[in-house]
């Protein structure tokens, strides 16, 4: 075994060991999943996801997107491919409309069954007697009430399926940033980059961990995503190492479209749903922004340190 496979062999168990550690952290500790404490308790949760948001935005405006349009022109000039078709934004588009096409289907399904459930309680409410007409009606109002609230909450608050939703256009990016390191071949490139990704990944667990907790998923499912998760940059090393030894002449060409779909992903996650759910409650409201910019800043620092 040659010195630079060994490189990047310490570096896939470095960025694995770095990130489930990272990951667990808002996982395991009983006070992220507590949403119904204290208002100070709320308030610190609510700063903490605003510092996420920062950090899901700069990692879509300053990381993923740059990086995609970068491999995708390279591609496209490597190929001769000239077009006046804005063909890069083009497959960033198709990643947004697959995300939110197959979320409204999911919610209007989940709208129809709960009517469907309604309707199916309605003849027994009926059948309660004449003499609670009025008891009924409030009843029915209150079911009304309760049903709208669910369904706003699905709407505007973290839903599990836009948490799966952002842990898969992250571990897909995860996987891109392994096969950097995979791909290269000088040792000090790849401890260069290795460094920068564990920085980021730390960052980026934590926060995806904070988001899923915050969804109310399940603490056994969380803990999947997070060692899932922390499995998919090594995956990318180990891919990297097997294209070289393979020499694919498409493999970029594939690479950079993933990259494309997985970033339209993630700007649909990040504006979408990150940013719109924390920003409309009217309380702290500077503040909110505050710890947006203070997550964006540390991201944009990272970035800018290379």
């Amino acid at each position: 075994m040659d010195y630079l496979l060994q490189v990047k062999i310490g570096a896939l168990v470095g960025l694995l060991l770095l990130t489930v550690f990272f990951g667990f952290i808002p996982a395991r500790m009983k006070w992220f999943r507590e949403t119904s404490g204290t208002e100070t308790h709320r308030v610190v949760l609510s700063f903490i996801s605003c510092f996420a948001g920062g950090v899901f935005l700069a990692a879509c405006l300053l990381d993923i997107i740059p990086d995609y349009l970068s491999d995708i022109n390279a591609e496209l000039d490597a190929r001769r491919v000239d077009t006046s078709f804005p063909l890069p934004e083009f497959i960033m588009a198709a990643g947004f409309f697959t995300v939110l096409i197959v979320e409204r289907i999911v919610l209007n399904c989940r709208q129809d069954a709960m009517q469907g459930s309604d309707q199916e309680r309605a003849p027994l409410m009926q059948a309660n007697g004449h003499s609670h007409g009025h008891g009924q009606e409030k009843a029915s109002s209150t079911d009304l009430e309760g049903s709208a609230h669910h369904v706003h909450m699905d709407l505007q608050a973290h839903s599990s399926f836009r948490s799966f939703m952002l842990f898969f256009s992250l571990s897909l990016h995860s996987v891109f940033e392994g096969l950097a390191i995979g791909l290269q071949t000088t040792d000090s490139k790849v401890l260069e980059i290795c460094i920068a990704i564990v920085v980021h990944k730390s960052i980026i667990v934590f926060s995806l961990s904070v988001k899923l907790v915050q969804s109310a998923v399940p603490p056994m499912w969380v803990a999947a995503y997070v060692g899932v998760f922390a499995m998919m940059s090594p995956l990318g090393i180990g891919v990297g190492i097997g294209v070289i030894e393979a020499q694919l002449a498409a493999g970029a060409l594939i690479q950079a479209i993933l990259e494309g779909l997985a970033a339209g992903t993630f700007i649909y996650i990040t504006f979408m749903e990150i940013l719109p759910h924390e920003l409309n409650s009217p309380e702290n409201q500077l503040l909110k922004v505050f710890f947006i910019l203070l997550g964006f800043s540390v991201m944009a620092g990272l970035t800018f340190l290379g």
